[in-house]
């Protein structure tokens, strides 16, 4: 049936779309249904796909646009902070993990040299699943989400020496006894002949000029591009840097997935930023769930109904392994220990760098076809049990461990609270100015390059994005807000931003610019409580002053216009009831608007000379 493509898509998406369902309405983590997709159309179900292989090299592709967008949230200066980690968790979990394993394989009856490559294949996890999983659960900037992305960093950069290890391993697996020594000895010199001073300096200079091009060079395209207001041109632009970036560090052997990341992290405080990630999501989220469909093609069941005993005990064994030493490493750093368990769940499967290792190992020699059958089925395997992991975590482990008390809200305004402001124009920079003068902290949002790059010259950061879009609220981590100021023009835009904000966010409070009472009323009925009609407070000031040259003192000026804005309010509630009737709204502002604020004069100021005071006197 492979020949026949539409129905092989469809079947891809058909099962993908089913058992995803099916684990989000158990509770299960959504790769988990994945994996049973994979499972249903690949070789060993329906035979719907039988080169997963092919499909896994395309879907890879997932795994770099996704630490592209990790990136994209973690400031250069953050990572420096995560350098303890790198060093401290990363650098010895692969070691430690690679050792012990290797010395388990040896003990299953594999010899030293497949059991070197298969231990050091083994020793990398799956970075789609990992931090899939921690922005499953918002985690991201938490500790735990920090601990995990730098333990998977550097076994990204681990992945270069080992795929150069790997054939040097291969040769001395066929080396007879007698020249072995001198075969290493060449190994080694023919290795050191290569480090010549040129290697190093082209790839310092291939990161300074990352660094220079993505000042000078892309963020002024990025510019350019974002003022045709072309959404798909910026959408082209946002994946040729995905792309471009993977293949600067592929060309000097790095790893594509690694050089994603620095290209994120280079343009994270880019005031292009947030409109990247918003358009960029989607692609990630669809290459992922093809990723992991295909590593569900790719599991044998010829290997597991032949040696299901040895295959379930070297998964156990792997993942027992590695959830011991990653519990180990991270109570170093002091952690909760309900956090500690749930990076060694995250972490404790292999990865999908793993497949390519393997087939190296596999084309070199190093390992044979029927243990590289066997092994990839492990591989496929350990995934599966993560999603289960975690859901015996978060059902039976985290409710008896993570006994930390929750601090209940202080009805004291903390110093600084998170504010995102849609809007950057002159009724958004006076609402931020008056609020980032108390100290809050601004995320602020606009659709206009020029009035973003003039305010970049005045030192203020504004990101790029049309605020409409309810990816961009997601990648401006509305949810996580105090506050959403809606500042921006157009009155039916603005309806549609508080619109999709009361559905997606419920609980973040809005203030939004309204531009006349038909707008008013209509942000009244989503439950909109702090507005303000945006010539209505001008309008009673130079109303105010107008008395002033007509002879009032200031203060009856003063005095006067309040109680025109309270009434004017009073009548702009009453007005809502009647929203729906034309006629009788009509004649509600007929029969109130002079009368009621005739009376209200009377009676909240009666101290007031009706007649302007004679200043000469």
């Amino acid at each position: 049936m492979e020949s026949n493509l539409l129905l092989a898509i469809f079947g891809l998406l058909a099962a993908s779309i089913v058992f995803v369902a099916i684990a989000k309405a158990l509770g299960l983590s959504t790769v988990l249904g994945y994996l049973a997709a994979g499972v249903l159309i690949g070789p060993f179900g329906l035979g719907l796909v039988s080169d997963a292989e092919t499909i896994l090299h395309v879907a890879e592709f997932g795994v770099v646009m996704m630490l592209f967008l990790i990136g994209l949230e973690l400031q250069p200066r953050e990572l420096w902070r995560m350098r303890h980690r790198l060093i401290g968790l990363g650098v010895t979990q692969v070691a430690l993990t690679s050792l012990l394993l290797t010395g388990l394989l040896l003990v299953l009856g594999f010899n030293w040299v497949t059991a070197t490559v298969v231990g050091l294949a083994l020793s990398l996890s799956s970075t789609a699943i990992a931090m899939q999983t921690v922005e499953q659960r918002a985690i991201t900037r938490s500790e735990t989400g920090r601990t995990g992305l730098a333990i998977l960093l550097v076994q990204d950069v681990a992945v270069i020496p080992i795929l150069a290890a790997v054939p040097l391993l291969a040769g001395m697996m066929y080396a007879h006894p007698a020249s072995l020594t001198q075969e290493i000895t060449e190994a080694a010199e023919a290795i050191e002949n290569t480090r010549d001073i040129v290697t190093p300096l082209l790839i310092v200079g291939a990161f300074a000029g990352a660094i220079f091009a993505g000042r000078f060079l892309v963020r002024p395209t990025l510019h350019l591009v974002a003022r045709t207001r072309v959404r798909e041109a910026f959408t082209a632009m946002g994946l040729a840097l995905v792309v471009g970036a993977a293949l600067i560090t592929q060309l000097f052997g790095l790893s594509p997935a690694l050089g994603a990341f620095i290209g994120g992290v280079l343009l994270a405080d880019s005031e292009y930023s947030h409109e990247l990630h918003s358009i960029l999501e989607p692609f990630k989220g669809l290459l992922l769930g093809l990723f992991f469909t295909s590593v569900g093609m790719s599991i044998s069941f010829d290997v597991l109904l032949e040696q299901p005993l040895r295959l379930g005990a070297l998964v156990l064994a792997l993942v027992g392994v590695k959830i011991v030493v990653l519990f180990a490493l991270t109570s170093i750093f002091r952690m909760h220990l309900a956090d500690k368990l749930l990076v060694a769940v995250l972490l404790s499967q292999a990865g999908e760098f793993a497949f390519v290792i393997l087939q190296l190992g596999l084309g070199s020699g190093a390992i044979f076809q029927q243990d590289y059958d066997f092994l990839t089925a492990t591989v496929a395997i350990s995934m599966a049990t993560t999603p289960l992991l975690l859901f015996a975590f978060d059902r039976l482990i985290a409710p008896r461990l993570d006994t930390r008390k929750i601090v209940e809200d202080s009805p004291e305004i903390p110093d600084r609270q998170r504010i995102v402001v849609l809007g950057y124009g002159r009724f958004g920079q006076i609402v931020t100015r008056m609020l980032r003068a108390q100290g809050f902290e601004m995320t602020l949002i606009d659709d206009d390059p020029v009035q973003i790059e003039l305010m970049r010259r005045y030192g203020v950061k504004v990101f790029y994005g049309d605020a409409s879009r309810l990816e961009l609220l997601h990648a401006a981590h509305v949810e996580q807000a105090q506050i959403v100021v809606i500042a921006v023009a157009n009155g039916p835009r603005i309806v549609e931003i508080a619109r999709q904000i009361r559905k997606h966010f419920p609980h973040v409070k809005i203030a939004a610019r309204a531009e006349d009472r038909e707008h008013a009323h209509q942000l009244m009925e989503m439950g909109v409580e702090a507005f303000e009609r945006e010539l209505f407070l001008s309008a009673v000031s130079l109303g105010a002053q107008a008395l002033e040259q007509l002879g009032y003192t200031k203060e009856q000026a003063k005095k006067l216009a309040e109680a025109f804005e309270q009434h004017d309010r009073q009548l702009l509630s009453d007005a809502f009831e009647l929203r729906h009737d034309a006629a009788a709204s009509a004649g509600l502002y007929r029969r109130r608007a002079m009368e009621l604020l005739d009376r209200a004069i009377e009676a909240d100021i009666p101290d007031i000379d009706k007649r302007p005071s004679d200043k000469s006197e």
